[in-house]
């Protein structure tokens, strides 16, 4: 086993953390994520030194400049799943598997560009979103051995830290246009199903005292609002997604999931020039307006 000669307590134990739950990221984007403050040769020694002592590893892409993409070793993933902050995270197999890393960059990178999008917008707004506040992948049953697995679950905090602030929760679906409008559409079907799931336990009954409530409930007080984050696609492959969204939000009219989770769309492009918190998000049922997520 590596000796572990790494700064455990600190900006080390913050890396290895991203890592093992953002899937994998680029050099600069580990930078912004863990020590914007810092110069990023900083960050690049933090890297190597971590993929010294086997705890990461990389890649290098032969185009964009031969970009090093970071990901977590077997090794880094067994010490990091045994922290208190990481606790409950069970990345896949493959995470640490080069060859999957390389069939799952591209979309992978993107995801970690939309947490950085939310990251930067925090700090510019004196809001709280912590680089673990980002979760990839979190698995919700819908019954039938069907499951809703959103690419990211968001932690966000709006407004100041004296009890006036709000706590938000949002699923985000990062779309990069390789699927059609239709099977982008179909997802608000899945998360519809996951807003009424409730589980069956085999020889009880709910009653008046002990009613059966619906499965998410067991994790967040309200049901986390719905973001679809558009990329890959120009300013028409947008309008044209969105109303496909928009034709699935007709089809669910009659559920109370409609009224009670905003669901709202942007293009990737829009958050990352005027930030996430700007009004540049689209009611899926009424797309003609332009909000902010946290409003």
């Amino acid at each position: 086993m590596p000796n572990v000669n790494v700064d455990v307590g600190g900006g080390d134990r913050l890396a290895l953390a991203v890592l093992v739950q953002y899937r994998m990221a680029t050099t600069e984007q580990m930078h912004w994520v863990i020590a914007p403050g810092v110069r990023i040769e900083q960050t690049r020694r933090r890297l190597a030194r971590l993929r010294e002592v086997g705890l990461v590893d990389r890649i290098t892409l032969p185009r964009a400049g031969r970009m090093r993409v970071w990901f977590p070793s077997s090794y880094g993933v067994q010490l990091a799943c045994e922290w208190p902050e990481m606790r409950g995270r069970r990345p896949s197999r493959t995470v640490s598997d080069p060859t999957a890393v390389r069939l799952k960059v591209g979309h992978a990178l993107t995801v970690t560009e939309t947490a950085l999008a939310f990251l930067k917008d925090a700090r510019r707004h004196g809001d709280l979103c912590r680089p673990l506040d980002w979760i990839p992948e979190v698995h919700h049953p819908i019954g039938s051995g069907e499951a809703v697995i959103p690419d990211a679950l968001l932690y966000y905090r709006h407004g100041p830290d004296d009890g006036n602030g709000s706590m938000l929760r949002a699923f985000v679906e990062v779309d990069r246009a390789t699927m059609g409008p239709e099977r982008l559409a179909a997802k608000l079907t899945a998360y519809a199903r996951l807003h009424r799931y409730v589980p069956t336990v085999p020889g009880r009954r709910p009653t008046i005292q002990a009613p059966a409530l619906e499965d998410w409930r067991r994790r967040y007080p309200l049901f986390p609002r719905l973001l679809f984050v558009l990329d890959g696609t120009g300013p028409t492959g947008a309008k044209t997604r969105i109303r496909a969204l928009r034709a699935a939000a007709r089809d669910l009219a009659a559920f109370s999931f409609l009224h009670d989770v905003p669901i709202l769309a942007a293009p990737l492009s829009d958050l990352l020039r005027d930030g996430p918190s700007a009004p540049v998000w689209r009611p899926v049922q009424d797309p003609a307006q332009q909000v902010a997520w946290h409003s």
